[in-house]
């Protein structure tokens, strides 16, 4: 064995409370042959999950790994993705995690801001990774998979696989997720190892959960589905992995497997409610979809009862306090009360939350406030930026930016957002991103972004393009080059070319005026 002993990373290092690492190891000690994933055929007991979990842990550390560092990765969306982070955060590392859509300039922000020692990459992702880690400063790079000497995979396997402790403490960082704004670069959240524990437990002890939970997961694991997989496996549950989402393949999956819980966001169920092969014979099995990340309209939510099942469950959260902040469950969706079914639900166990005035004192129910948060779920504060970290923990508060009413049975309906984040198919997209896209265009002068409603993504990105004098760029073409520096789900759908845009009195772009042309007046202007 060529890395350290188990014995040795044990010993010297403080430990105090449960880390992610125990909470995993856990689940996969439990039954230990039953199949802890399933994809495109193959399987992966939780003994064999465990054991590279390990021998992973101990070839991060043959390759320098240090607790307190970063690792992050640009891959695929499959089990081994759960394996890199959970062995990352067994010695003690904190893991960040990439969206494959993201473009060049993004991946390297990440990189550099949040100081990753580790960049792991599909052998496919090869290049983009390598680019990506030069532009970034980041000094090592490997591949899982492919062979080399820079395979992960690889060295892994000339490891051994034994079992050894979880390094770390509770408030030891287990991550540092990107979200953004409406202004500036994404910024790091930084979850202990406490706030993630606490939304896997919260997560166990309110969501309505199959009594043997065979979940399908089709978004990324290394962003919010992946934080299902450690209550699924504590509650003896198999998780099946698809690549991405296609409707028709995840219908196909859902009846070929038996599936009785999945994971999923608006933009998934309205596919689902278009695609042509849906019956309720092929999602028969189906117990519970989670639905979150973005809001979605009632009347769909309607159709998708009738037509899916009475199957449906919303989450409600933020990076800054992920996903179990509210819950609307399975039995609170009534198609009897359908006034019901534009809230967000009541508030979880283990969570205070109150809808609080600009000046942090709570607002009278029926009144609108912003969503403010506290417990253990909520993060440390955003990397390295003590300003906004202020701002957003003011009053002894986690501050959501979302705007919302408290109804006579406790429920919260959210009626707007303080901040002009887009929500497109899941996606968070932030329009000053987009709009210092296109403002490095030659052909364009000024722009503006806004999101508008999408019957298929929920809201979709709208851009407004004062065009250079004398020039006329192709709409087309304008959104190709924000697809080129910023990613797919950055790009806008749609480009309006207009003389100029409207201004406040102060000179700041009216966006509430470019919405009144998409929003009807007095209604949320979520969709």
């Amino acid at each position: 064995m060529s890395g350290p002993t188990a014995q040795g990373m044990a010993q010297g290092t403080a430990q105090a409370g449960i880390t992610m690492g125990h909470l995993a190891l856990l689940g996969l000690r439990r039954n230990p042959e039953r199949p802890a994933f399933v994809q495109e055929g193959q399987v992966w007991s939780r003994r064999h999950v465990a054991a590279g979990i390990h021998a992973l842990a101990r070839a991060l550390q043959g390759f320098g790994l240090r607790p307190g560092e970063g690792v992050s990765a640009l891959m695929a969306n499959r089990p081994e993705v759960f394996m890199l982070r959970t062995a990352a955060q067994l010695i003690g590392c904190r893991y960040t995690a990439l969206n494959r859509l993201s473009g060049p300039a993004d991946l390297a922000h990440i990189l550099r801001d949040a100081e990753i020692r580790l960049l792991v990459h599909d052998p496919a992702e090869a290049g983009r990774a390598h680019a990506a880690a030069e532009a970034s400063g980041c000094g090592l790079v490997l591949s899982l998979g492919g062979g080399g000497a820079r395979d992960l995979l690889a060295a892994a396997g000339a490891e051994s696989d034994a079992p050894f402790d979880p390094i770390g403490d509770e408030e030891g960082l287990g991550q540092i997720s990107y979200t953004g704004g409406t202004t500036g670069q994404p910024k790091g959240v930084m979850l202990p190892h406490r706030a993630l524990v606490q939304c896997a437990t919260m997560m166990l002890a309110e969501y309505d959960w199959p009594a043997v939970p065979r979940m399908l997961l089709a978004t990324p694991l290394s962003h919010a589905a992946g934080s299902l997989v450690v209550p699924a496996l504590l509650r003896g549950g198999t998780v099946h992995v698809l690549g991405g989402f296609e409707p028709e393949a995840y219908l196909r999956c859902i009846e070929a497997e038996g599936i009785n819980c999945a994971f999923g966001v608006p933009t998934m169920i309205r596919a689902l409610l278009a695609e042509p092969r849906l019956s309720r014979a092929r999602t028969r099995m189906l117990e519970t979809f989670i639905y979150g990340a973005a809001p979605i309209a009632p009347a769909t939510l309607l159709e998708a009862m009738e037509r899916i099942g009475p199957v449906f469950m919303q989450l409600y959260g933020q990076t800054e306090a992920p996903n179990t902040v509210c819950l609307l469950r399975r039995a609170e969706h009534d198609p009897a009360r359908p006034e019901r079914l534009s809230a967000c639900g009541q508030p979880m166990a283990g969570v205070a939350v109150k809808l609080l005035a600009e000046d942090g004192t709570p607002v009278e129910r029926g009144t609108p406030g912003e969503i403010c948060v506290r417990g253990r779920l909520v993060m440390r504060g955003y990397w390295k930026r003590p300003e906004e970290t202020a701002e957003a923990l003011r009053h002894g508060w986690l501050h959501t930016g979302d705007i919302a009413r408290e109804d006579e049975e406790g429920y919260l309906h959210i009626v707007d957002r303080r901040k002009d984040m887009i929500i497109s198919g899941g996606f968070n997209v932030y329009p000053r991103e987009v709009e210092d896209a296109l403002a490095t265009h030659p052909d364009v002068a000024a722009a503006a972004v806004i999101g508008v409603p999408d019957a298929r993504w929920g809201e979709r990105v709208q851009a407004f393009v004062v065009p250079r004098q004398g020039r006329r760029p192709e709409e087309a073409a304008l959104a190709a080059h924000v697809r080129a520096l910023k990613g797919a789900v950055q790009a806008p759908k749609t480009v309006v070319l207009v003389d100029a845009l409207p201004t406040t009195p102060i000179g700041k772009i009216d966006k509430k005026a470019l919405r009144a042309g998409f929003w009807q007046e007095g209604t949320r202007q979520v969709h």
